[in-house]
């Protein structure tokens, strides 16, 4: 015995299913936004070899290029930046080039007056070789801090990180 499917019947399952699929259609992009995260794989330890010699580095900070690949959104590109990097005894520093106050490029020894010492041009900021900003300076906060290691005698960059050596 077959059973007759009535117009109201009819029409509820057809704006049930065509309900079900818009729902669909709006939840689904935000659930895979949200989840996307979770199943990237993550890099291989980060680390970015440079063109520079561990051997060669010395107790003055001298300026190290380093390139990476740069994913914003859908396009990819190539970025070039670059370290003040020097040796304290057997440990290798680089700290980063932007100021703490307003994100100018810092360099060493560019204030006659004060050597021995990073500066920025933009509002006469300073900080000392291990990257604390000076008292009395514009900048609020030391230089960030990069994490280096060595891969086959060259130098390796790996993340930014919050100064460890100015406290």
């Amino acid at each position: 015995m077959s059973q007759r499917v009535t117009r109201r019947q009819f029409l509820n399952y057809s704006l049930m299913g065509v309900g079900s699929f818009m729902a669909a259609g709006i939840v689904l992009p935000m659930g895979r936004f949200a989840l996307d995260p979770v199943f990237k794989s993550g890099s291989a330890g980060g680390m970015i070899t440079t063109s520079v010699k561990i051997s060669e580095l010395k107790e003055e900070p001298t300026k190290v290029d380093f390139k990476f690949e740069q994913k914003d959104a859908w396009y990819t590109s190539e970025v070039t930046a670059f370290a003040w990097v020097y040796k304290d005894g057997d440990n290798v520093v680089a700290l980063s080039p932007t100021c703490k106050h307003l994100g100018c490029t810092v360099n060493w020894n560019g204030d006659k007056e004060n050597p021995n010492q990073f500066f920025c041009p933009c509002h006469n900021g300073r900080y000392e070789k291990n990257g604390k900003n000076i008292p009395g300076t514009p900048p609020l906060a030391p230089l960030d801090q990069y994490e280096t290691g060595e891969k086959g005698g060259m130098l390796t960059i790996g993340k930014k990180h919050p100064n460890e050596l100015a406290k």
